[in-house]
């Protein structure tokens, strides 16, 4: 029978070609750094109080929370490969307790910029291809990695909508991360107009790639965030915030004014609207007086309706 360190480097192999260069990685951490507690049990000797013994080691190892899960999902995965190669007849990370949090971990900070941040952020961008890709990034919700892998026939002029149809991701092409994430997101005049100045500006490149490097190739995140985001940021006076904050800035000024969950699921490419509410549920108001207003003054417009 064989060890579980055995399994885990078999499952990695058979991973290997058929996930993301970056998720790949993430795996391979998981293996060379958290299993240590596992690796030399048969694999058959691994039960559910294992997995639990093994999420309150990761714990007291002061472990992040959002790591740990992490773990545990590559964890039930390399018990899935055993299942499926008869090395076992049962996941027990499926039936294991989950750790719950204790209100005291740590938590991203989101920061959404104002309106008026917006516009002082975009005046001190100094150059006219990324002010486009930062106006895009704001104004459309799109990942980085969707917005360096735009093509100008990726641009649906009369529709006024961008079809997302790849993303460039530490130096790879890969497709969309989900079905959901292929999809034609609605722009609006601002938007259309800054990319047709800049088509008029645009240096040719084999790729047709609307951003790219000075030698026609997909840009590089970091260079990216270094010397044109950070700089843009800093001239305009804000604080330092992650790329991907723009996006979530979208996805505010959206609810902000009122568009349906369901739309603002499609636009961002989740699989449903429950995953966008779980992201963003702290952005919905708990109070809205306007509601009730609007409902006291339908019903009673349509009793005046019926007594007349």
């Amino acid at each position: 029978m064989p060890t579980f360190k055995k399994v885990a480097k078999d499952w990695l192999e058979y991973k290997k070609p058929n996930v993301r260069a970056s998720t790949y990685r993430m795996y391979r951490g998981h293996v060379d750094n958290h299993f240590s507690l596992v690796n030399d049990l048969k694999i058959n000797r691994i039960m559910v109080a294992t997995v639990e013994k093994f999420t309150s080691d990761r714990r007291e190892n002061n472990v992040s929370l959002p790591l740990i899960r992490k773990t545990l999902m590559t964890f039930g995965q390399i018990m899935n490969y055993a299942v499926r190669h008869l090395n076992i007849d049962h996941n027990p990370v499926s039936e294991a307790e989950r750790p719950r949090s204790t209100g005291n971990e740590e938590k991203v900070v989101i920061r959404i910029l104002k309106p008026s941040e917006i516009t002082r952020f975009l005046d001190n961008v100094p150059d006219l291809m990324y002010h486009t890709l930062f106006m895009i990034a704001v104004m459309s919700g799109l990942r980085q990695g969707e917005i360096i892998g735009l093509k100008w026939t990726d641009i649906l002029w009369d529709k006024r909508q961008i079809h997302v149809q790849r993303t460039f991701n530490n130096g790879r092409w890969y497709k969309p991360k989900s079905n959901h994430s292929i999809r034609k997101v609605d722009v609006g005049d601002m938007v259309l107009r800054q990319l047709k100045q800049w088509r008029l500006a645009w240096p040719s490149n084999k790729m047709n790639l609307i951003f790219a490097s000075h030698t026609g190739k997909p840009l590089d995140r970091s260079y990216v965030s270094i010397n044109y985001f950070s700089p843009s940021l800093k001239a305009a006076g804000l604080p330092k915030i992650r790329f991907h904050d723009l996006r979530h800035t979208y996805a505010r000024l959206l609810i902000d004014q009122g568009e349906n969950i369901k739309y603002v699921q499609k636009q961002l490419g989740h699989s449903k609207p429950s995953v966008t509410l779980d992201i963003y549920s702290h952005l919905l108001s708990e109070n809205n007086p306007e509601a009730v207003n609007r409902l006291d003054e339908k019903v009673s417009g349509s009793k005046m309706v019926a007594s007349g």
